[in-house]
């Protein structure tokens, strides 16, 4: 149970700025395990958000509560998958070789492409939130926040890491997802869109899944593979989707 309890608190380490006991550590073996936690920290992340936008909107209006609600995802985080979406747009947008791909998202500094991405991504976010009924934001935060986290996970069993650890700016990233792991995770990931109430709302793990498999595609035919940066661009970009395909299935279904 103990060291359950470590695997746990690594994930709330790794993936939030959640202050954690001082023992728990970047061990590589709990690192590994804790990966199965990745959707239940979306759990978090997207309900502390959710909590966030209730409280703003009943004190202040839409738009200002879903960019407070933004804010606070951010913070919880530490910016960790939008850093990693603004890498990945640097990289694959000014490098043409996977040597200066990798040599481009290791350096700190964000340049140009990263810099737009981000702004898109955000606007994209903040349109597309408005855009919904208050109580179908609560949903989809957290639900989406979950998801997206699945569907990044799932690189840790379908494709190779090719950066070592040693060589990476960031922290390392868990390299090995055992079956009963992804099971887990994928239990986990999949949990919140029962609270849809509507047997239509697991099409959306369709559009997500797409997503990350084109980006699967796309990383493994530029750098054989995916970095950390790639699965927080896969967070990024598979929340989207959900978001997407969410306003999409209230619209029409």
């Amino acid at each position: 149970m103990k060291k359950e309890v470590q695997t746990f608190l690594t994930a709330v380490m790794f993936y939030t700025r959640i202050p954690v006991p001082r023992w728990v550590n970047h061990d590589a073996d709990y690192l590994n395990k804790a990966t199965k936690y990745f959707p239940f920290i979306g759990w978090i992340v997207g309900g502390i958000a959710a909590l966030v936008f209730a409280g703003a909107n009943y004190l202040f209006n839409l738009q200002i509560a879903v960019l407070l609600s933004m804010i606070s995802s951010v913070l919880l985080t530490g910016a960790f998958h939008e850093d990693g979406f603004a890498d990945v747009c640097d990289g694959f947008g000014g490098g043409w070789t996977k040597e200066k791909i990798l040599l481009i998202m290791k350096d700190s500094r964000v340049g140009a492409y990263g810099v737009i991405g981000v702004i898109f991504i955000l606007l994209l976010k903040f349109y597309l939130l408005i855009s919904l009924a208050p109580a179908q934001i609560i949903l989809v935060l957290i639900t989406g926040h979950a998801l997206s986290r699945w569907a990044a996970s799932t690189f840790i069993l379908t494709h190779q890491y090719v950066r070592d650890t040693d060589d990476s700016k960031a922290k390392p990233v868990a390299k090995q997802f055992l079956v009963a792991h992804f099971l887990i995770a994928t239990l986990l990931g999949l949990i919140p869109l029962l609270l849809f109430k509507n047997a239509y709302a697991f099409l959306l793990i369709i559009p997500v899944y797409l997503m990350k498999t084109y980006l699967g595609w796309y990383f493994k035919k530029w750098i054989g593979g995916y970095t950390g940066d790639c699965l927080g661009a896969t967070q990024q970009a598979c929340e989207i989707i959900f978001y997407l395909s969410a306003f999409a299935l209230w619209k029409y279904i």
